[in-house]
């Protein structure tokens, strides 16, 4: 943050604060203000000294200023300012941790109304009121201030903590102990430093056309997924988290083997058929039932499509009154994994892996594989000679990849995403080489130092890591025609190893609009760097839902309303119990949501109000009786 232009003091005691402020930063423009009227402050000892100090530097003193209705204060009126000061905040006497609390939230709500939008709100605790990990002891939640709890009613979010530093300011003197001219406790007292929070935006369909097959299609995107739609992430001059890993990998293969990245612009929808593919997606697949099709998209439109780089906006949106009429509910997710695909004539799904689309570009141009494996001077059915790609130990040198963003409707569990960036890398190989080991070790080589281990498994080798799980397969294909060649192929969630290597609290956070979180990996942080939080301590947020319902229950759907309903800030779901009515034939069912934002402000009346959508949601959409 850049200094302060200006700065706001509330609830001042004796003034020395506000007074040394004053004289080691005179080009700040400070205003100290107090509760007390002018008469009551001069009691304090120093004060008149120290309000002189102030004035003799140009600063402001108000008198008689409730620092819970600053905005009601006439001379703050219509000023904003750079930071807002609020040292050991008290009730007075001997009031209770709510009482406190209350104060703290209070203030926070009023302190919005004179902040700039860049601009801080500094409180200072003494040690173990503030309720944070910073604290030492900490204290239990219920006999804390809570402090991260209270900014957040605010729309604010505790962005650094640290120690109150008074013997720095000249001649400040602690006061105001249980409204007494006597100090508080300063030793190991920590100033909290708050930010704005971006406000929630609510999710919504977004109605995409894109051209599959050479067919234009318009269809609308689940609600919950908006917001993982064309982010281009893994653009050329991306600094995302994703892109840093993407090309780390790269660069750590190029010693090896040469890689060619697709560039062509690949749809986010597959067909049914082209899903059958690739089974390797239990059940997870979102299928789309499309608004549109038009049969005359040609050839050249289809090529200008593709000229974009593979991360760019695959998808062009439609606007509203194209889609006006067309039904809202233009999707059917959780559809039966062993649905008849050709029974369902029409039916799209959003792609759950970038494995079909990589097999068919493969397919279509079979001399991009033969490059890389055939003999000196063999030629393909036209004639032409194919230049040998050198060996490197007896293996290709050549392998191809394909990037981008996949769609999963997976269950809400800590790490489970329902989209996430893939890097999917392929190569034809002799199978003497026993190239699933060399890849395997290179791999180990470049990600065995952050965490990551490498399991032998039936078919292949899993990259694991806690505590987020499985990061990616290498596995084999036997390739059609070449019984002494087999088919390598590498899938790696590029969110989960980011998370990972840039120690990332939530993998939401990859997908966040703060400007604060991408301005830290803009020079390019290599893999190790620890990612530094904009948003400290957010505190989880439990709701307990119950509600009957019949026997045509989807959990899917479920988790598709809670994601939509609570702007994804539900991090885990638990059921808790069931029961069947053995006379009504329905089934009770006891959920435990989970609430918790590293992104933005979640304050516990935020979370309930999500909670009571959720509620709202399910009860229109698939007809549930709430408990």
């Amino acid at each position: 943050m850049p200094p302060p232009r200006s700065v706001l003091l509330v609830g001042e005691g004796n003034f020395s604060f506000s007074a040394s402020i004053s004289q080691l930063y005179p080009d700040i423009a400070v205003t100290a203000t107090c509760l007390q009227t002018e008469e009551e402050a001069l009691r304090q000892g120093g004060a008149g000294s120290n309000i002189g100090a102030i004035r003799d530097s140009g600063g402001t003193v108000i008198f008689e200023v409730d620092c819970t209705k600053l905005e009601e204060c006439g001379p703050l009126q219509d000023r904003r300012f750079d930071r807002v000061v609020f040292n050991f905040p008290h009730c007075g006497r001997k009031s209770g941790v709510k009482k406190n609390r209350e104060l703290l939230r209070s203030f926070f709500l009023s302190s919005v109304r004179v902040l700039a939008a860049d601009g801080e709100v500094h409180v200072t605790l003494c040690n173990g009121q503030g309720g944070t990990p910073a604290d030492q002891p900490r204290r239990e939640r219920h006999n804390s201030w809570q402090v991260a709890g209270m900014a957040a009613e605010a729309h604010l979010v505790l962005s650094d903590v640290r120690p109150f530093e008074g013997h720095k300011q000249q001649n400040y003197r602690c006061t105001g102990y249980r409204s007494q001219d006597k100090g508080f406790h300063v030793e190991k007292a920590l100033v909290h430093m708050f930010t704005r929070s971006l406000p929630y935006k609510p999710p919504h369909m977004l109605g995409l056309e894109e051209v599959v097959e050479g067919v234009k299609v318009q269809y609308k995107a689940p609600a919950e997924l908006c917001d993982f739609i064309s982010r281009n992430c893994l653009c050329s001059d991306s600094v995302h988290p994703a892109k840093l890993v993407h090309d780390f990998l790269l660069q750590g293969l190029a010693d090896k083997w040469s890689v060619s990245m697709v560039t062509e612009c690949l749809p986010f929808l597959l067909t049914a058929k082209q899903l059958q593919t690739h089974c390797d997606v239990d059940g997870t697949q979102y299928w789309i039932n499309t608004l549109e099709k038009d049969f005359s998209c040609d050839a050249q439109t289809c090529r200008d499509r593709g000229q974009r780089h593979l991360d760019a906006p695959t998808a062009t949106c439609v606007s509203s009154d194209r889609l006006r009429g067309r039904g809202c509910e233009g999707f059917s997710s959780a559809c039966s994994a062993d649905a008849d695909p050709e029974g369902e004539k029409g039916v799209y799904v959003l792609r759950p892996s970038l494995l079909p689309q990589m097999e068919e570009i493969l397919t279509k141009d079979v001399k991009i594989m033969s490059a890389g494996s055939s003999d000196e001077g063999e030629k393909d059915d036209g004639g032409e000679n194919h230049e040998q790609v050198p060996d490197c130990n007896g293996l290709t040198s050549l392998l191809f990849g394909i990037s981008g963003v996949v769609f999963r409707n997976v269950p809400i569990s800590l790490w489970a995403a329902p989209a996430f960036h893939q890097l999917l890398l392929t190569g034809l190989f002799p199978s003497e080489s026993e190239p699933i080991k060399m890849f395997a070790h290179k791999l180990e080589t470049l990600l065995g130092p952050h965490g990551v281990s490498l399991v032998t498994e039936q078919g292949g080798v899993h990259l694991n890591a806690q505590p987020m799980g499985l990061l990616g397969k290498i596995f084999t294909n036997s390739v059609t025609g070449r019984h002494s060649q087999i088919s390598v192929t590498v899938s790696v969630n590029l969110d989960l190893l980011a998370v990972l290597l840039f120690s990332i609290p939530d993998w939401r956070l990859l997908w966040s609009h703060d400007p604060r979180f991408l301005e830290q990996f803009s020079c390019h942080l290599p893999p190790g760097t620890h990612y530094r939080p904009f948003c400290l301590f957010p505190e989880p947020i439990s709701f307990d839902i119950s509600f009957w319902t019949g026997p045509a229950w989807e959990e899917k759907k479920f988790f598709s309303v809670v994601r939509e309903a609570s702007h994804g800030t539900v991090e885990q779901v638990q059921l808790l119990d069931t029961f069947s009515h053995p006379d009504l034939s329905q089934t009770s069912y006891c959920y435990r949501l989970t609430y918790h934002s590293h992104t933005h402000a979640l304050s516990h009346t935020r979370a309930l109000q999500f909670h009571k959508h959720v509620e709202t949601l399910l009860s229109s959409r698939m007809q549930v009786t709430i408990r």
